[in-house]
């Protein structure tokens, strides 16, 4: 049903088992063990790239808290209005909600199918994906990308004496699968087991509170004070790191190698990821502070303002003077200049327009003669 993902990940895991069991050997527990680990490394550097994204629409999504929170408020009883206007927000400011997730999603089939592949080494179970196998028919049947002298070679690997594929409270039936007469490997104890999956458990549980201590602490005063994401923040800091310990015991070694090997990734690329963000918006400010430092104007300098639309400018004492007639500078009109071009009227009207005044009308006009 699921063959789309068992495949590809049963086949990253047998590249990886040759290249250390070419080193190591092919049945050495430990070429088994750092195979799963870098299954997990090579589909992390696969995902580095939305990784960042996240890290990017994380930060982008805390720098509009203060948006979100306005549009609810005045949007919070229209569903559907408050749903557009989220949907233009998002969009002026190309926020993408589901890059945030496409990490995890990703990485949800891989932990299914790793989950799957490890356990159809040994079908010898009823539960599940078993088959209830007899141990003797379980060796001779390959698994996905595995043939039957590699599923043997993993039946038969030992980490520190126990199988990675076994869990603690594994039934002793599906025990016995492990068992080699052959090679001298009898039925695995499960104290053995206990003493390899509690450290790991232990380790999977504080990485997981250190990488959740490390998201909170870079969470902006605004995000954490909202109440859902202090609901969030308590679980991803104290639930699921209890979670790991209590729900081990029902995990294979090997998936708690993965959960390490996942955590200690996270926790590596959170500081080379974030220190590189916070250093490329250390540039921008820098740069915006320099830009508004060469725009100001320089000490004892008047800034410029403009005018208010329809408003005469005013003349600057470096605005030469209007030109004025020579004739005016001495306070004499043409008229008065060159009295013989035009004569003035009687009644004063001349002198009037002499001085550039307005004439005033002669009201002592001669009456007509009636016939």
């Amino acid at each position: 049903m699921l063959d789309f993902i068992y495949y590809p990940v049963s086949w990253i895991l047998w590249v990886w088992h040759k290249v250390f069991g070419a080193v190591l050997g092919a049945d050495n527990g430990f070429a088994w063990a750092l195979s799963v680990m870098f299954l997990v490394f090579t589909l992390r550097l696969i995902l580095y790239k939305p990784f960042v994204k996240q890290v990017r629409t994380t930060r982008q999504m805390q720098e509009l808290q203060p948006q979100i929170k306005a549009l609810q408020k005045k949007y919070g009883k229209d569903k559907q209005r408050m749903a557009v206007e989220m949907q233009k927000l998002q969009k002026e400011h190309g926020f993408n909600p589901i890059m945030g997730c496409l990490p995890v999603l990703a990485q949800a089939p891989v932990f299914i199918g790793l989950f799957h592949v490890l356990r159809s080494f040994n079908r010898t179970g009823t539960g599940v994906g078993q088959l209830g196998l007899d141990p003797a028919v379980n060796r001779t049947l390959p698994n996905y990308a595995f043939n039957v002298e590699d599923v043997n070679s993993f039946l038969d690997a030992r980490l520190f004496g126990a199988p990675i594929s076994a869990w603690i409270t594994m039934p002793k039936a599906q025990l016995e699968a492990f068992a080699n007469p052959e090679l001298g490997l009898g039925v695995p104890s499960v104290w053995t087991i206990v003493a390899v999956s509690v450290p790991l458990m232990v380790i999977a549980a504080v990485a997981t509170h250190l990488n959740s201590r490390a998201s909170v602490a870079r969470q902006s005063e605004a995000a954490a004070a909202n109440p859902q994401s202090a609901i969030m923040n308590k679980l991803a800091l104290y639930v699921f790191p209890l979670g790991v310990l209590v729900f081990g015991a029902f995990l294979p070694i090997a998936i708690l190698l993965y959960w390490v090997s996942n955590n200690l990734w996270t926790y590596g690329q959170q500081h080379l990821v974030f220190g590189k963000i916070d250093r490329e918006e250390e540039e921008k400010k820098k740069l915006a502070l320099e830009k508004r430092t060469e725009n100001a104007p320089k000490p004892g300098v008047k800034p410029v303002t403009k005018p208010k639309p329809g408003a005469r400018p005013k003349l600057s004492k470096m605005t030469p003077p209007p030109v004025v007639d020579a004739a005016e500078q001495d306070g004499t009109s043409d008229v008065e200049a060159n009295p013989s071009d035009s004569t003035p009227p009687a009644g004063g009207n001349g002198a009037a327009r002499a001085k550039g005044q307005r004439p005033q009308p002669n009201r002592n006009r001669p009456k007509r003669k009636r016939r």
